[in-house]
């Protein structure tokens, strides 16, 4: 049973950082499905992760800069949530000025099963964040899109051009990728 079964709509405008990092626990552990999966646990679960990663404590229990919830979800706080479930560290990088290449980074990352978060705007600001979650062939990614509640095939030739139209948004800003680089202490076995 796949969480896209049904819609997985964020629950107010502000919280699509939040219900991004709902889903991506989902796909990660499925046992998870029982309290966020269904539409009011995923809109309560969407709900409280918002309050949490805005807050001045992050998922480890570490001060962060608190981030007012009006504003959404700041990427260094997707960051922090991630590496603090996943375990491994996570990083905002911005998806420019080489869009083919950022293009090609989340195919490999989403092919080796690592979905990617993925923020879009204007040509300004950052807006909104999507999920990048699998990908169709070398030249699509199927991503979650929080604001419809399902998955969209997103081009490699749209996505380049800045000309997404997800939720209304058409540039992309940043992506938070997993440091899939081994450290040098664990390359040395200690």
């Amino acid at each position: 049973m796949s969480p896209f079964d049904q819609p997985l709509r964020q629950p107010d405008r502000r919280s699509c950082g939040a219900a991004v990092l709902v889903v991506h626990e989902l796909l990660r552990r499925p046992a998870y499905a029982a309290v966020a999966g269904a539409p009011l646990g995923f809109r309560a679960e969407v709900l409280a992760m918002h309050r949490r990663v805005t807050s001045p404590v992050d998922v480890r229990g570490m001060l962060q800069p608190p981030w007012p919830q009006s504003l959404g979800t700041p990427p260094w706080a997707v960051a922090r949530q991630l590496t603090g479930t996943t375990g491994v560290r996570h990083h905002v990088h911005w998806a420019g000025p080489d869009r083919a290449a950022t293009f090609d980074g989340l195919v490999a990352h989403v092919t080796a099963g690592r979905p990617v978060p993925v923020y879009v705007g204007s040509t300004w600001l950052p807006r909104h964040v999507v999920l990048a979650v699998d990908s169709p062939g070398p030249h699509g990614l199927r991503v979650y899109e929080p604001a419809s509640g399902v998955l969209v095939v997103v081009t490699r030739e749209r996505f380049v051009a800045a000309r997404l139209d997800l939720a209304g948004w058409d540039r992309p800003w940043f992506v938070v990728t997993p440091d899939v680089t081994p450290r040098a202490s664990s390359l040395l076995g200690s």
